[in-house]
C-alpha cells in the first residue's frame, strides 16, 4: 500500500496535501517540504502500550535536585537544580552567558558528566575563555556542533548529567530545512533535547537570543515548553540580574545579583545596601529610601525624582527603572489629592543602581519622592518609606512589611513610613508611622521637617 505524502512548511509549519510553490500561511517562496504521513496501522501499534498510573500510587522522591554550588543560581531555581528539567536562559550579547554556565558547570554539585554543546565557539575559543576568568575545566568536556543527528548520537555515547547548549538558535534538523533559527527549527530541536534529558533525569540548559526589544528570539512555544525561564541582565554598570520569569519548580519572581569582573561573575553576598548611595549627611530634594521586595529578599533602594518646567508647553515623562505608566499615575494622584501642580513639568525618574522595579510598595515613595522633587523640600535620611497607592489617594498594605521594617532597623533608620496594620509593631524598635491616605503621609513626613 503506498503511503501518503504531505507538504510542510519549514517556516511556518503549515500543512498542505499537495506541493505548492509559495507557502499560503506565511507567504515564503519554496518552503514546503514533502513529508510522509504516519499510516493508521502504525498508530493502532502504538496505542496498544498505552496505560495511565494513579497519582496516589507514586511515591515523592527526596534527591530530586541537586546543588548548583553558586548560591545565587539555587536561589532563582528555587533551592537547587532540578533533575529532568530544562532551563532556557536569555540574554543580550556579550552580557555574560556563556561566563555564567562555563561557572555553573564547573560548579556543580552532582557526579556525573558536563557537556557543554557550542554551536558559536569552538573548543579553543571555550578553553581560552575559560582560562581568561580563572575557571578548571576537568570535569567538562566540550562539543563544537550545530546538526542535531550527530548531538543525539553523541548524548547517548557521553550520557551526560548537565547538558549546555549555546545557542539554541544555531541548532539544526536537516530534515527540516538548511537554515538554522526558523521557527520549526528551534521548536523541533529543543524538543528532541528536552525529551532526552527528561528520559535519562538529566538537566539542559538552553541559552538562547534576545530581539531588539528584549525578548527572546524564536517562536514563544519555546517558554512554553521548557520547565524554567531565566532573564539575564545588565544595569548601567558591572552588576547582573538574573530573573526567574518562570518556574514549574519554585517561585517565579526572585533575582539574583552578581558583579561582572575580570575573573568572572561574583556573587553579591548582602544585597540590601548594593542600591544606596552613601552620603556623609541630608539628602537633596527628590530622593527617597524604599525598601523593596524582590524575590525573597528586602532591597533598599534609592528614587531620584527630578521635577522641572516644560520646555514648549509639552511636558515629558522619562523614566527606565519604572514603567512610565506608574510615574504618570502617581503624578495624577498628587494633582488631584493634594493640588500639586505637576501638568507643566517634566518628570525624570532613575533608580540608583540601574534595578529594574516592578513591585507595588515602590508607589507611596514614588508619590513623595515626586512631591519633595516639586516643592524642594528634603527628606530625612534616616527615613525609609513603602507602600501601595490607589487611584482614590488611599495606603494600600503590602506584603512582607514585617521583613522590610527588619531590615530597615538593621540598617539604621529610625522611621519607616507605611500602610496601616493590625500587627503591632512596638517591639520592632524602629518608629513605624501607619498612614491610611496619601494626605496623611505627606503631612506626617513633611511637618517634621
Amino acid at each position: 500500500m503506498k503511503s501518503k505524502l504531505y507538504y510542510i512548511c519549514s517556516q511556518c509549519g503549515h500543512n498542505e496535501p499537495k506541493w505548492l510553490g509559495r507557502c499560503p500561511e506565511c507567504g515564503n517562496w519554496n518552503t514546503l517540504q514533502e513529508r510522509e504521513a504516519v499510516s493508521k496501522t502504525a498508530l493502532k501499534k502504538a496505542k496498544k502500550d498505552l496505560y495511565t498510573v494513579p497519582l496516589s500510587s507514586l511515591e515523592k522522591k527526596q534527591d530530586l535536585r541537586f546543588d548548583a554550588g553558586i548560591a545565587e543560581m539555587n536561589r532563582v531555581l528555587g533551592g537547587g537544580i532540578m533533575k529532568g528539567s530544562s532551563i532556557l536562559i536569555g540574554g543580550e550579547p556579550g552580557i555574560g552567558k556563556t561566563t555564567l554556565m562555563l561557572q555553573l558547570a564547573c560548579s556543580i554539585k552532582s557526579k556525573g558528566r558536563v557537556l557543554y554543546i557550542s554551536g558559536e565557539e569552538s573548543p579553543a575559543q571555550l578553553k581560552m575563555h575559560a582560562d581568561r576568568i580563572g575557571i578548571g575545566t576537568p570535569s567538562i568536556e566540550v562539543f563544537s556542533e550545530t546538526e542535531m543527528s550527530a548531538i543525539n548520537t553523541i548524548l547517548d555515547q557521553v550520557n551526560p548529567v548537565l547538558i549546555i547548549i549555546d545557542s539554541i538558535q544555531t541548532m539544526i534538523n536537516h530534515e527540516l530545512g538548511l537554515v538554522a533559527g526558523t521557527v520549526n527549527q528551534i521548536k523541533y530541536c529543543s524538543q528532541e533535547l528536552i525529551e532526552w534529558v527528561k528520559s535519562k533525569a538529566a538537566v539542559l540548559f538552553l541559552i538562547g537570543h534576545v530581539t531588539k526589544e528584549g525578548t527572546i528570539a524564536g517562536p514563544k512555544v519555546i517558554e512554553h515548553m521548557v520547565d524554567t525561564v531565566l532573564s539575564f541582565e545588565s544595569a548601567d554598570n558591572d552588576l547582573r540580574f538574573l530573573r526567574t520569569n518562570k518556574n514549574r519548580f519554585g517561585p517565579s519572581d526572585e533575582i539574583g545579583i552578581f558583579r561582572m569582573t575580570e575573573t568572572g561573575l561574583a556573587q553579591i553576598d548582602n544585597a540590601a545596601t548594593l542600591f544606596l548611595e552613601q552620603r556623609a549627611g541630608e539628602i537633596p530634594p527628590g530622593i527617597v529610601i524604599a525598601p523593596i521586595y524582590e524575590g525573597s529578599r528586602i532591597l533598599l533602594v534609592e528614587l531620584q525624582c527630578l521635577v522641572v518646567p516644560a520646555k514648549g508647553g509639552i511636558s515629558r515623562v522619562l523614566s527606565d527603572r519604572i514603567d512610565a505608566r506608574v510615574v504618570s499615575k502617581a503624578a495624577a494622584v498628587l494633582e488631584k489629592h493634594l493640588n500639586i501642580q505637576l501638568t507643566n513639568y517634566d518628570v525624570y525618574v532613575n533608580v540608583a543602581g540601574g534595578l529594574q522595579l516592578k513591585e507595588v510598595g515602590v508607589e507611596l515613595p514614588l508619590c513623595l519622592a515626586l512631591y519633595s522633587a516639586r516643592l524642594n523640600i528634603p527628606l530625612s535620611h534616616k527615613t525609609a518609606i513603602c507602600g501601595e497607592v490607589s487611584l482614590a489617594g488611599e495606603i494600600r498594605p503590602i506584603k512582607q512589611l514585617d521583613k522590610r521594617i527588619k531590615t530597615a532597623y538593621e540598617l539604621g533608620f529610625t522611621h519607616l513610613y507605611g500602610p496601616l496594620t493590625k500587627e503591632s509593631l512596638s517591639a520592632k524598635n524602629i518608629n513605624y508611622n501607619g498612614c491610611s491616605t496619601l494626605q496623611q503621609a505627606v503631612k506626617s513626613i513633611f511637618d517634621e521637617k
